[in-house]
């Protein structure tokens, strides 16, 4: 394990075997992640730079060269023998995640049904905080991203205005109409405001109706 990452010490701690590949792909995409080189999953780097290429364009696929094989030796690290053997001649990063996810991504789809219904069936009770709702609104978003069903920043907002109740009718519609940018936890946190300001403005209410 390289020891510029700190974090790669958990995939030495919780090697693949196969039955536990969510988890252990959770914590190989962290590594990633801090390296900053997810990529290497999805994209296959050239064999070989093409003739007329540029020293700029050198460096940038030697770049991509090395990040490959960065990511490609945590994972082989990081697994079991059986594993280590079945993948050792493997051509690059992207090659032996393809067959983990032949071979184990089905364990991903019932979690993944279960993700997306607990999602877009969820809704916000009067009276319950709409903070915590919101929490655990992004961190359902956040584990479909992990189960690689990556959902727009739009759809996502769209989706977490749609969960409240009736009584924050108003901010969506503000929301909407001003065509406001925010991310989804600014949007939780404007959401967090607008509750405290209208319980306020309801406690104002009685006090004047006494």
């Amino acid at each position: 394990m390289s020891s510029r990452n700190p974090l790669s010490v958990i995939l030495h701690q919780y090697k693949l075997t196969g039955p536990n590949y969510l988890d252990w792909l959770r914590n190989f995409k962290i590594v990633l992640n801090y390296d900053k080189i997810p990529y290497v999953l999805k994209k296959v780097p050239p064999k070989e730079a093409a003739a007329n290429a540029s020293a700029k364009e050198l460096a940038k696929l030697e770049k991509c060269w090395d990040n490959d094989l960065q990511a490609k030796s945590y994972m082989l690290a990081s697994m079991s023998n059986e594993l280590q053997r079945r993948f050792e001649e493997a051509v690059n990063a992207a090659d032996i995640y393809g067959h983990l996810q032949e071979l184990y991504g089905e364990l991903a789809r019932p979690l993944r049904h279960d993700t997306v219904k607990e999602l877009i069936t969820s809704c916000l009770l009067e009276g319950t905080s709409v903070h915590a709702h919101g929490v655990r609104m992004i961190d359902l978003i956040e584990k479909l991203v992990g189960l690689d069903l990556v959902i727009s920043n739009e759809l996502s907002k769209d989706i977490l205005l749609l969960s409240l109740a009736s009584s924050s009718d108003g901010f969506v519609m503000y929301f909407n109409m001003k065509k406001l940018e925010a991310s989804l936890e600014e949007l939780v946190n404007m959401l967090t405001r607008y509750e405290v300001n209208i319980k306020k403005e309801n406690m104002f209410s009685s006090w004047i109706l006494r």
